[in-house]
């Protein structure tokens, strides 16, 4: 992708969380990209006793969803996920599920369109009632999954195995993103990511971030960044880094070509 003569060299503005850049940083450097990582928050693992109970009884539901990487992550942190299960396991996306069965993890069921709605319109979740189903999550974020499941009859196994805990901006990297080569493209795949970089983005950096290019993970987040401000919206094909990253040299390659 970077063999493009008539793209300019452009910066990518990655809102992963802390040490988590290194996937879209591959992706982005493949499509010619400069990637500059802006971390707004940092994931921490709840590794307390009721944390632990509470995902005991969530993967011992008959339907157990998770809902990021992340929570996959922080859950075989606690408890081991290898082997077979007594329910259905199921994953917002692709990138669950190969977490999931990176750790072990067998028969998971995920869709192809890869948010809420893709993963609540799966069969195995179209009929809850009389069921148990788990949710291994974080505080915060995907309401609607939850908020589903009940509805549909599940009686909820909620267990937040991991939390976002807000960072500062470094002053070094805010000061790299002024002198940061436009264009800019910011990929989001997280909406309260965007929100806490704009309530902590210094007043200089809110006009020139609202001027970049948002590649959008979902239809959700494209309708979030256009409410913030930003005019020049994207929808990415799903929130893999390949994604975001195709998505972003696409409209890179569009701007310098219009």
């Amino acid at each position: 992708m970077n063999s493009d003569a008539h793209v300019p060299e452009w910066t990518l503005i990655s809102l992963r969380p802390r040490g988590q850049h290194a996937p879209l940083r591959r992706a982005a450097q493949a499509a010619g990209a400069r990637v500059l990582a802006l971390s707004p928050w940092a994931l921490q693992v709840r590794a307390d006793a009721a944390t632990r109970a509470q995902l005991s009884r969530a993967l011992a539901a008959q339907r157990v969803v998770f809902s990021s990487p992340a929570a996959v992550h922080a859950a075989a942190r606690l408890q081991p996920l290898a082997g077979a299960h007594p329910g259905i396991w199921l994953a917002v996306g692709a990138g669950t599920a190969a977490a999931l069965r990176m750790h072990g993890a067998e028969e998971v069921q995920a869709p192809a369109r890869m948010d809420s709605e893709g993963l609540l319109a799966l069969p195995a979740l179209a009929d809850l009632r009389g069921l148990e189903a788990g949710l291994v999550t974080a505080p915060g974020g995907r309401g609607i999954i939850a908020t589903t499941l009940v509805e549909r009859g599940a009686h909820l196994h909620r267990a937040d195995v991991y939390q976002r805990v807000p960072l500062a901006l470094p002053a070094r990297t805010l000061q790299r993103l002024r002198h940061s080569a436009p264009p800019w493209v910011l990929a989001l795949s997280s909406g309260e990511a965007l929100a806490l970089l704009l309530a902590a983005l210094p007043q200089d950096l809110q006009a020139p971030l609202r001027e970049a290019v948002v590649v959008a993970a979902s239809a959700r987040l494209a309708e979030q960044a256009r409410a913030a401000g930003f005019a020049r919206v994207r929808l990415a094909e799903g929130p893999l880094p390949r994604q975001l990253a195709q998505a972003a040299h696409a409209a890179i390659i569009t701007t310098a070509t219009s």
